[in-house]
């Protein structure tokens, strides 16, 4: 009977739990959306308020340091102490963060609810990575492109409400969003119970299966450096596309905002293709030839961007924003495989160093831009991809590397 049960428990731990990655994606897709309405009532804050652009800019500050350097501190600390339901939890104060938001009337207020906002996507991000980490099985670049992706959505998604509805009836409308706070902690609240009585010992199964001799520390902390500067081309580019694109279209081809706008969405429809088929291909062919690939493989396009006709200028972004976006997942599961007992500490790593690294980047971008002129900011991060020749250095973790 004992013999019976063993094989049973390890087949259990390799099956891909698709209804927990679902509802990760989705509750991710929640998350994105509700801390994208913070920027959407800058104008309206602005002008009842009384501010100026230095205190925006401490809002901003106060919701990025909450949002992306606490992540490997909460990774960290989850590491040692499995807590299941700190996904609740986190969404417990984004919803209390919003609330405020909707009826802030001093600056103070505004700045504590900007760091609850903060907080809980803190919480979130490395907490759910983890969870999708569990109910993979097998498929853990597929389970990281699909949690991914819903955050992609979800971005997408708030952009639309903010002009649709934030934009239109101001700050007491974020109230509104509350609503979804309540259903993702609805839905947290039976991931955490997935995760006491199944996720533990399914992470604790996987972790025996895939023992293997652990890498010298000298090799773990280059490997990670590595992947920290192929991060930092990634999205340090896709920020000079996101931010600055429509700018660069209009004055080098005159064209009107809604044109540039078309192109825009575009390049992000390629982004969401990349990050949704980037996890597969790494689980099928290999995660280091996925992000050698993947970074390297943009650079022609990037290259020849800023030389480019309007209409191969929306070619090559949208084949470089396809390339780039399918590094991520390749990166953060090859992380969480080359150090396996910090999968907490990794995901917030680099999932802190993705909100990081856009946000700096694109303050950078933006100053350069002023500084030299939009399309020598294109021409300067047409060269950031060769940043992924580094990806030569890492180690093979599988026989798929090789």
């Amino acid at each position: 009977m004992i013999q019976a049960d063993v094989p049973e428990s390890k087949t259990a731990a390799q099956q891909t739990v698709f209804v927990v990655l679902f509802a990760i994606a989705f509750c991710h897709m929640l998350n994105d959306m509700m801390q994208s309405l913070l920027p959407a009532i800058y104008p309206n804050l602005k002008r009842t308020l009384d501010l100026d652009f230095t205190h925006i800019g401490i809002i901003t500050l106060t919701f990025q340091v909450t949002s992306s350097l606490l992540q490997p501190l909460v990774g960290l600390y989850t590491d040692k102490r499995a807590v299941p339901f700190a996904l609740p939890t986190a969404m417990v104060s984004t919803f209390l963060g919003l609330l405020l938001l909707s009826q802030a009337h001093s600056y103070a207020v505004l700045l504590v609810a900007a760091a609850m906002v903060g907080i809980g996507s803190s919480v979130f991000h490395p907490e759910s990575s983890r969870v999708a980490h569990m109910a993979a099985g097998p498929r853990r670049g597929f389970a990281q492109s699909l949690f991914q992706l819903g955050g992609n959505v979800g971005s997408a998604l708030g952009a639309l409400g903010a002009a649709s509805i934030v934009a239109a009836d101001g700050q007491s409308s974020i109230a509104w969003f509350c609503a979804m706070a309540l259903v993702a902690i609805v839905v947290l609240f039976n991931v955490g119970r997935w995760y006491k009585h199944h996720g533990i010992a399914r992470a604790r199964s996987a972790s025996r299966d895939q023992a293997t001799a652990p890498l010298p520390p000298a090799l773990v902390r280059r490997s990670l450096a590595i992947l920290v500067l192929l991060v930092f081309s990634k999205f340090v580019y896709l920020a000079s596309l996101t931010s600055y694109f429509t700018f660069y279209l209009i004055e080098k081809f005159h064209i009107s905002v809604r044109d540039a706008q078309l192109h825009l969405f575009l390049f992000l429809a390629a982004v969401a293709a990349g990050t949704i088929i980037g996890g597969p291909l790494g689980d099928r062919f290999g995660r280091k030839r996925l992000i050698w690939f993947s970074i390297l493989g943009a650079l022609p396009f990037t290259l020849a961007l800023p030389y480019a006709s309007l209409m191969w200028t929306s070619v090559f972004s949208v084949f470089a924003g396809l390339i780039l976006a399918s590094a991520f997942p390749a990166i953060v599961v090859y992380g969480q495989e080359l150090v396996p007992a910090r999968l907490g500490t990794i995901s917030g790593l680099f999932f802190g160093l993705s909100f990081g690294m856009g946000g700096l980047g694109a303050a950078t971008l933006g100053w350069l831009a002023d500084v030299k002129g939009i399309e020598f900011v294109y021409l300067v991060c047409s060269f950031l991809p060769a940043i992924g020749m580094l990806a030569a250095f890492l180690p093979n973790l599988t026989k798929r590397d090789a």
